[in-house]
């Protein structure tokens, strides 16, 4: 049995992965600001004695101190960093809030939890799972604070791989495309408002259980990367080899986005 945190956990795929943790038989601690949907999310595991749930808003001051400081010396085996938000808005029009509260979920809490919580796992397991996003590997109009922050988010915990291999920490970082989750339903706007349009999908949307068993098993293989769409890693090879094809085929796709600048 591992021991597994995953924050994020209240809906989206982080629920799915609690539940395919919980499946194998793992002790978890969940962590969400949502406290409603973390407490439904321990109650249909119906693992009770092996559940424990942190309400935290991550974005608040000392929020990762004290998930750490709840946590205490046990052992981690497995830190899963889900939790996360976007945004849909022209980059000259997005607000400076917009910018900092992405970048300061998507990459500053994550790297600030893993950090803090080193010792608890080299004393377990030690792997850390990582949830970017293709829009880290190629320019996605409308989100270049998601965007950023994905990129900033592979760039770190490749590094960290490399500084700690021979401390066998494993890290897993999954790059998947479009999925059904609420992250993309409570997109920001410009101001930080809610986005007012729908957004720009390109491939196939995928159900977030799929992706969770996907990541379960990469994780259980010891896999480096996982990318789960063959069809956005294609785009994001485009975007190497011709990137002026790729911006005129991304224009097009993306036209609603390009309709919202002032």
């Amino acid at each position: 049995m591992s021991r597994v945190l995953i924050t994020g956990a209240a809906a989206g795929l982080g629920r799915e992965m609690a539940r395919v943790f919980a499946a194998r038989g793992d002790e978890l601690v969940l962590v969400d600001r949502d406290r409603d949907g973390l407490e439904a999310c321990a109650a249909e595991l119906d693992a009770a004695e092996r559940v424990t749930t942190r309400v935290v808003d991550l974005t608040e001051p000392d929020a990762v101190s004290a998930v750490v400081g709840a946590f205490g010396h046990t052992p981690l085996d497995v830190l899963v960093n889900n939790a996360g938000i976007t945004h849909r808005s022209p980059a000259v029009d997005t607000a400076p809030e917009v910018y900092r509260r992405v970048m300061q979920l998507d990459w500053q809490v994550p790297v600030e939890l893993t950090l803090a919580l080193l010792p608890q796992l080299r004393a377990g397991a030690g792997r850390i799972v990582n949830i970017g996003s293709m829009a880290g590997w190629m320019p996605v109009p409308g989100r270049a604070g998601y965007c950023s922050a994905k990129a900033a988010l592979s760039q770190f915990f490749e590094v960290l791989r490399a500084e700690e291999a021979d401390r066998d920490l494993h890290v897993l970082m999954v790059y998947p495309a479009f999925l059904e989750t609420d992250i993309e339903r409570n997109a920001l706007g410009a101001g930080g408002e809610p986005a007012g349009h729908a957004r720009s999908t390109v491939g196939r949307i995928r159900g977030a259980d799929e992706l969770a068993g996907q990541i379960l098993r990469a994780l259980e293989n010891r896999r480096a990367v996982l990318f789960p769409d063959r069809f956005t890693w294609f785009a994001s090879l485009l975007w190497r080899l011709a990137p002026g094809l790729f911006h005129k085929l991304v224009r097009r796709r993306f036209r609603v986005e390009l309709e919202q600048r002032r």
